[in-house]
Protein backbone atom coordinates (compact mmCIF):
# COMPACT_ATOMS: atom_id res chain seq x y z
CA UNK A 1 0.00 0.00 0.00
CA UNK A 2 1.17 3.60 -0.46
CA UNK A 3 1.54 6.12 1.78
CA UNK A 4 -1.39 8.93 2.08
CA UNK A 5 -0.46 11.58 -0.91
CA UNK A 6 -3.29 13.47 -1.49
CA UNK A 7 -3.19 15.41 1.66
CA UNK A 8 -0.89 17.09 3.52
CA UNK A 9 0.38 14.99 6.74
CA UNK A 10 2.77 17.68 8.81
CA UNK A 11 5.02 15.18 10.54
CA UNK A 12 6.23 15.82 14.15
CA UNK A 13 10.41 15.31 14.63
CA UNK A 14 11.77 13.31 17.11
CA UNK A 15 12.83 15.61 19.82
CA UNK A 16 15.21 13.21 22.31
CA UNK A 17 13.07 13.45 26.08
CA UNK A 18 15.12 12.61 29.49
CA UNK A 19 13.23 11.29 31.82
CA UNK A 20 12.62 14.16 34.11
CA UNK A 21 11.21 16.24 31.17
CA UNK A 22 8.50 12.98 30.58
CA UNK A 23 7.86 13.21 34.09
CA UNK A 24 6.97 17.33 34.15
CA UNK A 25 4.64 16.69 30.61
CA UNK A 26 3.33 13.79 32.18
CA UNK A 27 2.07 15.81 35.62
CA UNK A 28 0.69 18.71 33.20
CA UNK A 29 -1.04 16.10 30.98
CA UNK A 30 -2.78 14.72 33.55
CA UNK A 31 -3.58 17.32 36.58
CA UNK A 32 -3.50 20.20 34.20
CA UNK A 33 -1.49 23.86 34.77
CA UNK A 34 0.51 23.56 37.91
CA UNK A 35 3.08 26.03 39.30
CA UNK A 36 6.53 25.12 39.72
CA UNK A 37 5.89 24.50 43.87
CA UNK A 38 3.67 22.05 42.78
CA UNK A 39 6.08 20.31 40.18
CA UNK A 40 8.64 20.19 43.35
CA UNK A 41 5.86 18.71 45.48
CA UNK A 42 4.73 15.97 43.19
CA UNK A 43 8.21 14.82 42.23
CA UNK A 44 11.59 14.59 43.88
CA UNK A 45 13.23 17.39 41.60
CA UNK A 46 14.57 20.05 42.77
CA UNK A 47 13.28 23.57 42.25
CA UNK A 48 16.43 24.68 40.41
CA UNK A 49 16.20 21.20 38.13
CA UNK A 50 12.39 22.34 37.49
CA UNK A 51 13.58 25.64 36.31
CA UNK A 52 16.32 24.52 33.75
CA UNK A 53 13.71 21.83 32.80
CA UNK A 54 10.91 23.57 31.84
CA UNK A 55 12.79 26.75 30.52
CA UNK A 56 14.23 24.02 27.95
CA UNK A 57 10.38 22.91 27.33
CA UNK A 58 9.11 26.41 26.96
CA UNK A 59 11.99 27.07 24.24
CA UNK A 60 11.13 24.35 22.09
CA UNK A 61 7.32 25.24 22.21
CA UNK A 62 5.99 22.17 24.20
CA UNK A 63 5.22 24.43 27.48
CA UNK A 64 3.75 27.98 28.43
CA UNK A 65 3.14 30.07 31.37
CA UNK A 66 -0.39 30.46 31.89
CA UNK A 67 -2.63 32.42 34.69
CA UNK A 68 -0.85 32.89 38.27
CA UNK A 69 -2.43 30.90 41.05
CA UNK A 70 -1.75 31.16 44.93
CA UNK A 71 0.66 28.79 45.57
CA UNK A 72 0.21 28.68 49.18
CA UNK A 73 -0.90 30.84 52.32
CA UNK A 74 1.57 33.28 52.06
CA UNK A 75 3.44 35.12 49.38
CA UNK A 76 2.56 36.47 45.71
CA UNK A 77 0.87 34.44 43.41
CA UNK A 78 3.21 32.05 40.93
CA UNK A 79 2.91 31.66 37.55
CA UNK A 80 1.18 28.64 36.35
CA UNK A 81 2.64 26.41 33.52
CA UNK A 82 0.46 24.49 30.65
CA UNK A 83 1.17 22.15 27.94
CA UNK A 84 0.98 24.21 24.77
CA UNK A 85 -2.14 23.17 22.75
CA UNK A 86 -1.39 23.18 19.28
CA UNK A 87 2.13 21.75 19.90
CA UNK A 88 0.96 18.64 18.12
CA UNK A 89 -2.35 17.00 17.21
CA UNK A 90 -3.25 13.18 17.33
CA UNK A 91 -5.48 10.88 15.56
CA UNK A 92 -7.10 8.09 16.82
CA UNK A 93 -8.94 5.15 15.19
CA UNK A 94 -11.60 2.56 16.67
CA UNK A 95 -12.21 -0.73 14.95
CA UNK A 96 -15.17 -2.28 15.51
CA UNK A 97 -17.33 -5.06 14.17
CA UNK A 98 -19.30 -3.14 11.81
CA UNK A 99 -17.99 0.25 12.20
CA UNK A 100 -14.78 2.59 12.25
CA UNK A 101 -14.48 6.12 14.44
CA UNK A 102 -11.66 8.24 14.31
CA UNK A 103 -10.85 10.86 16.57
CA UNK A 104 -8.46 14.32 16.74
CA UNK A 105 -7.00 15.38 19.80
CA UNK A 106 -4.19 18.23 20.77
CA UNK A 107 -1.46 17.82 22.88
CA UNK A 108 -3.77 18.33 26.14
CA UNK A 109 -5.85 15.51 25.12
CA UNK A 110 -8.75 17.43 23.70
CA UNK A 111 -11.18 16.42 20.88
CA UNK A 112 -10.61 18.90 18.21
CA UNK A 113 -13.20 16.81 15.74
CA UNK A 114 -14.75 13.16 15.44
CA UNK A 115 -16.11 11.42 12.09
CA UNK A 116 -17.48 7.49 12.68
CA UNK A 117 -19.22 5.12 9.78
CA UNK A 118 -21.19 2.19 9.80
CA UNK A 119 -19.98 -0.83 7.71
CA UNK A 120 -21.91 -4.20 6.72
CA UNK A 121 -18.80 -5.97 6.37
CA UNK A 122 -15.45 -4.38 7.04
CA UNK A 123 -12.75 -5.15 4.93
CA UNK A 124 -9.02 -3.70 5.41
CA UNK A 125 -9.66 -1.81 2.16
CA UNK A 126 -12.74 -0.19 2.83
CA UNK A 127 -11.78 0.80 6.69
CA UNK A 128 -8.28 2.66 4.91
CA UNK A 129 -10.42 4.13 2.53
CA UNK A 130 -13.03 5.61 4.22
CA UNK A 131 -10.06 7.11 7.18
CA UNK A 132 -8.27 8.37 4.64
CA UNK A 133 -11.40 10.77 3.39
CA UNK A 134 -12.08 11.12 7.01
CA UNK A 135 -8.39 12.44 7.87
CA UNK A 136 -8.19 14.57 5.20
CA UNK A 137 -11.87 16.16 6.61
CA UNK A 138 -10.64 16.96 10.08
CA UNK A 139 -7.23 17.87 9.22
CA UNK A 140 -7.78 21.30 8.47
CA UNK A 141 -8.28 21.74 12.84
CA UNK A 142 -5.14 20.65 13.47
CA UNK A 143 -4.51 24.36 11.56
CA UNK A 144 -1.27 23.11 10.05
CA UNK A 145 0.53 22.10 13.33
CA UNK A 146 2.55 18.90 13.32
CA UNK A 147 1.15 15.32 14.09
CA UNK A 148 2.70 13.02 16.59
CA UNK A 149 0.94 9.46 14.84
CA UNK A 150 -1.92 7.57 14.81
CA UNK A 151 -3.33 5.63 17.52
CA UNK A 152 -5.69 2.05 16.50
CA UNK A 153 -7.99 -0.18 19.18
CA UNK A 154 -8.42 -3.05 17.34
CA UNK A 155 -11.05 -5.72 19.04
CA UNK A 156 -9.07 -8.76 20.07
CA UNK A 157 -6.33 -10.67 22.22
CA UNK A 158 -2.95 -10.79 21.82
CA UNK A 159 -1.37 -14.30 21.33
CA UNK A 160 2.43 -14.43 21.96
CA UNK A 161 5.13 -12.03 21.16
CA UNK A 162 4.03 -10.94 17.34
CA UNK A 163 2.06 -7.79 17.02
CA UNK A 164 -1.21 -9.77 15.55
CA UNK A 165 -4.58 -9.77 17.57
CA UNK A 166 -6.50 -12.55 17.38
CA UNK A 167 -9.60 -10.71 16.14
CA UNK A 168 -13.70 -11.75 16.21
CA UNK A 169 -14.44 -14.07 13.37
CA UNK A 170 -16.09 -10.99 11.03
CA UNK A 171 -12.94 -9.09 11.38
CA UNK A 172 -10.87 -12.40 9.68
CA UNK A 173 -8.87 -9.81 7.65
CA UNK A 174 -7.78 -7.82 10.33
CA UNK A 175 -6.41 -11.57 12.38
CA UNK A 176 -2.79 -11.73 13.26
CA UNK A 177 -1.39 -9.14 11.29
CA UNK A 178 0.74 -6.07 11.80
CA UNK A 179 -1.87 -3.40 12.47
CA UNK A 180 0.39 -0.58 13.19
CA UNK A 181 2.94 -1.66 10.51
CA UNK A 182 -0.30 -2.11 8.40
CA UNK A 183 -1.38 1.54 9.28
CA UNK A 184 2.42 2.93 9.31
CA UNK A 185 2.49 1.78 5.52
CA UNK A 186 -1.02 3.20 4.37
CA UNK A 187 -0.50 7.03 5.96
CA UNK A 188 2.65 7.45 6.38
CA UNK A 189 2.68 8.19 9.88
CA UNK A 190 3.93 6.71 13.36
CA UNK A 191 1.33 4.47 14.34
CA UNK A 192 0.88 2.59 17.86
CA UNK A 193 -2.06 -0.44 17.60
CA UNK A 194 -3.54 -1.61 21.32
CA UNK A 195 -7.10 -3.83 22.31
CA UNK A 196 -10.23 -2.31 22.18
CA UNK A 197 -10.59 -2.55 25.67
CA UNK A 198 -7.11 -0.93 26.28
CA UNK A 199 -7.98 2.08 25.02
CA UNK A 200 -11.42 2.52 25.85
CA UNK A 201 -10.26 2.67 29.39
CA UNK A 202 -7.72 4.47 28.89
CA UNK A 203 -10.17 7.03 27.07
CA UNK A 204 -12.04 6.89 29.99
CA UNK A 205 -9.31 7.53 32.73
CA UNK A 206 -8.86 10.66 31.03
CA UNK A 207 -12.05 12.73 29.77
CA UNK A 208 -14.91 10.26 31.79
CA UNK A 209 -14.78 8.61 34.91
CA UNK A 210 -11.07 8.66 35.49
CA UNK A 211 -12.01 12.37 36.75
CA UNK A 212 -13.09 10.76 40.10
CA UNK A 213 -12.12 7.37 40.07
CA UNK A 214 -8.21 6.48 40.43
CA UNK A 215 -8.79 3.06 39.70
CA UNK A 216 -11.77 1.15 37.79
CA UNK A 217 -13.04 -1.80 35.75
CA UNK A 218 -14.02 -0.91 32.32
CA UNK A 219 -16.18 -3.25 30.55
CA UNK A 220 -16.34 -2.72 27.05
CA UNK A 221 -19.96 -4.15 25.69
CA UNK A 222 -20.58 -4.36 21.64
CA UNK A 223 -21.00 -6.86 19.81
CA UNK A 224 -19.13 -9.08 22.15
CA UNK A 225 -17.52 -8.24 25.70
CA UNK A 226 -13.90 -7.36 26.69
CA UNK A 227 -12.70 -4.25 28.65
CA UNK A 228 -9.52 -2.80 30.62
CA UNK A 229 -7.95 -2.50 33.68
CA UNK A 230 -7.05 1.54 35.09
CA UNK A 231 -4.88 0.73 38.61
CA UNK A 232 -3.68 4.04 40.40
CA UNK A 233 -4.82 5.96 36.96
CA UNK A 234 -2.68 3.71 34.67
CA UNK A 235 -3.78 1.22 32.49
CA UNK A 236 -2.95 -2.39 34.02
CA UNK A 237 -2.48 -4.43 30.71
CA UNK A 238 -0.94 -7.64 32.64
CA UNK A 239 1.88 -9.80 31.36
CA UNK A 240 0.55 -10.17 27.68
CA UNK A 241 -1.54 -7.11 27.55
CA UNK A 242 -4.95 -8.94 27.99
CA UNK A 243 -6.07 -7.88 31.15
CA UNK A 244 -9.65 -7.13 31.34
CA UNK A 245 -10.90 -9.69 29.91
CA UNK A 246 -13.80 -10.33 31.99
CA UNK A 247 -15.73 -12.33 30.15
CA UNK A 248 -12.82 -15.05 30.84
CA UNK A 249 -14.36 -15.93 33.97
CA UNK A 250 -17.80 -16.88 32.94
CA UNK A 251 -18.49 -20.44 33.20
CA UNK A 252 -18.79 -22.13 29.40
CA UNK A 253 -22.20 -22.53 27.91
CA UNK A 254 -23.94 -21.84 31.26
CA UNK A 255 -24.04 -17.76 31.53
CA UNK A 256 -24.59 -15.58 28.54
CA UNK A 257 -22.57 -13.07 27.05
CA UNK A 258 -23.62 -10.15 28.35
CA UNK A 259 -23.43 -8.43 24.99
CA UNK A 260 -25.10 -6.39 22.37
CA UNK A 261 -25.28 -9.07 19.73
CA UNK A 262 -27.81 -11.03 22.45
CA UNK A 263 -29.35 -7.78 22.44
CA UNK A 264 -29.85 -7.79 18.96
CA UNK A 265 -31.23 -11.31 18.30
CA UNK A 266 -33.86 -11.03 21.11
CA UNK A 267 -35.12 -7.07 19.63
CA UNK A 268 -34.77 -9.23 16.00
CA UNK A 269 -37.49 -12.04 17.77
CA UNK A 270 -40.07 -8.68 18.55
CA UNK A 271 -39.84 -7.80 14.73
CA UNK A 272 -37.37 -5.05 14.63
CA UNK A 273 -34.50 -6.94 12.43
CA UNK A 274 -31.11 -5.02 12.78
CA UNK A 275 -28.48 -6.10 10.27
CA UNK A 276 -25.75 -5.08 12.74
CA UNK A 277 -25.21 -3.94 16.22
CA UNK A 278 -23.94 -0.45 14.77
CA UNK A 279 -27.48 -0.01 13.22
CA UNK A 280 -29.13 -1.36 16.78
CA UNK A 281 -27.35 1.04 18.51
CA UNK A 282 -27.89 3.93 16.09
CA UNK A 283 -31.54 2.76 16.56
CA UNK A 284 -31.17 2.09 20.05
CA UNK A 285 -35.41 2.48 21.99
CA UNK A 286 -35.25 2.35 25.52
CA UNK A 287 -39.08 1.04 25.63
CA UNK A 288 -38.32 -1.97 23.59
CA UNK A 289 -40.15 -4.99 25.92
CA UNK A 290 -36.72 -7.02 24.70
CA UNK A 291 -34.74 -4.99 26.82
CA UNK A 292 -35.94 -6.36 30.17
CA UNK A 293 -35.73 -10.21 28.84
CA UNK A 294 -31.98 -9.11 27.97
CA UNK A 295 -31.69 -7.66 31.63
CA UNK A 296 -33.04 -10.59 33.43
CA UNK A 297 -30.87 -13.12 31.05
CA UNK A 298 -27.20 -10.91 31.51
CA UNK A 299 -27.68 -9.42 35.12
CA UNK A 300 -25.88 -13.25 36.53
CA UNK A 301 -23.08 -12.98 33.96
CA UNK A 302 -22.77 -9.49 34.96
CA UNK A 303 -22.74 -10.10 38.70
CA UNK A 304 -20.16 -12.13 38.45
CA UNK A 305 -18.07 -9.99 36.33
CA UNK A 306 -18.49 -6.89 38.64
CA UNK A 307 -18.29 -8.98 41.93
CA UNK A 308 -14.70 -10.86 40.92
CA UNK A 309 -13.25 -7.48 39.77
CA UNK A 310 -14.13 -5.39 42.58
CA UNK A 311 -13.31 -8.23 45.22
CA UNK A 312 -9.72 -9.01 43.53
CA UNK A 313 -8.61 -5.66 42.65
CA UNK A 314 -10.28 -3.21 45.36
CA UNK A 315 -12.00 -1.10 42.78
CA UNK A 316 -13.86 2.42 42.85
CA UNK A 317 -16.03 1.61 40.21
CA UNK A 318 -16.80 -0.56 37.47
CA UNK A 319 -18.01 1.22 34.60
CA UNK A 320 -20.62 -0.57 31.64
CA UNK A 321 -19.15 0.90 28.45
CA UNK A 322 -18.01 0.44 24.98
CA UNK A 323 -20.96 0.89 22.59
CA UNK A 324 -23.29 0.50 25.41
CA UNK A 325 -26.13 3.39 25.05
CA UNK A 326 -25.89 5.11 28.53
CA UNK A 327 -30.04 4.28 29.33
CA UNK A 328 -29.46 0.35 28.80
CA UNK A 329 -26.81 0.61 31.47
CA UNK A 330 -29.40 2.46 33.41
CA UNK A 331 -31.25 0.04 32.94
CA UNK A 332 -29.18 -3.26 33.53
CA UNK A 333 -26.96 -1.64 37.08
CA UNK A 334 -30.11 -1.94 39.13
CA UNK A 335 -30.36 -5.72 38.55
CA UNK A 336 -26.23 -6.30 39.17
CA UNK A 337 -25.54 -7.67 42.85
CA UNK A 338 -22.20 -7.52 43.88
CA UNK A 339 -21.88 -10.80 46.34
CA UNK A 340 -20.35 -10.17 49.67
CA UNK A 341 -20.36 -12.53 53.00
CA UNK A 342 -20.92 -9.81 55.54
CA UNK A 343 -19.30 -11.47 57.62
CA UNK A 344 -20.06 -10.31 61.66
CA UNK A 345 -23.33 -8.44 59.47
CA UNK A 346 -20.57 -6.15 58.26
CA UNK A 347 -20.68 -5.27 54.28
CA UNK A 348 -17.54 -5.17 52.51
CA UNK A 349 -16.69 -1.61 50.29
CA UNK A 350 -17.31 -2.48 46.90
CA UNK A 351 -16.78 -0.40 43.97
CA UNK A 352 -19.78 1.74 42.19
CA UNK A 353 -21.36 0.34 39.22
CA UNK A 354 -21.65 2.94 36.54
CA UNK A 355 -22.27 4.02 33.13
CA UNK A 356 -19.21 5.46 31.08
CA UNK A 357 -18.93 8.96 30.90
CA UNK A 358 -16.27 9.79 28.47
CA UNK A 359 -18.37 11.62 25.42
CA UNK A 360 -17.63 10.54 22.13
CA UNK A 361 -16.42 7.10 21.44
CA UNK A 362 -14.00 5.55 24.25
CA UNK A 363 -11.51 3.67 22.48
CA UNK A 364 -10.97 6.66 19.75
CA UNK A 365 -10.26 8.95 22.11
CA UNK A 366 -7.99 6.52 23.78
CA UNK A 367 -6.54 5.34 20.98
CA UNK A 368 -5.16 9.28 19.78
CA UNK A 369 -3.43 9.33 23.31
CA UNK A 370 -0.97 6.09 22.50
CA UNK A 371 1.13 8.39 20.27
CA UNK A 372 1.33 11.38 22.60
CA UNK A 373 1.61 8.58 25.63
CA UNK A 374 4.58 6.78 23.32
CA UNK A 375 6.27 9.83 22.49
CA UNK A 376 5.81 12.62 25.55
CA UNK A 377 4.47 11.33 28.49
CA UNK A 378 5.44 7.89 29.50
CA UNK A 379 8.16 8.11 31.73
CA UNK A 380 9.42 4.59 30.86
CA UNK A 381 8.51 3.40 27.52
CA UNK A 382 6.79 -0.21 28.26
CA UNK A 383 5.09 -2.11 25.17
CA UNK A 384 3.72 -4.98 27.14
CA UNK A 385 1.94 -6.62 24.14
CA UNK A 386 1.24 -3.17 22.62
CA UNK A 387 2.81 -2.98 18.74
CA UNK A 388 3.98 0.01 17.15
Amino acid sequence: MEPLKNINLPLLSDRPLTQSERRILDLLFRAGPATQARIAETTDLTQQSISRIIGGLVDDGLVRTGDKVQSGRRGYPSASLELVPEFAFSFGVSIMTDAVAITLVDFTGTIRGECRQGFLSLSIGRATDWLAGAMAELLPLAGGRPLAGIGIGVPGSFVGEGAGFNTPHSLEEWANIDVAGLFRERFGLPAFADNDGNVAALGESLVGVGRWARSFAYLYIASGVGGGVILDGEVWRGRHGNAGEFAGGLPANSHPFPNLELLRQLVARQGLPFETVDQLVEGFDPSWPSIDDWVARVRDSLSIIASNATAILDLDAVVLGGRMPRPLAERVIPAIELYDQKRRSQKRPTARIVPAEAPGNAAAIGAAILPLKQRFFKAQVDTGGMSF
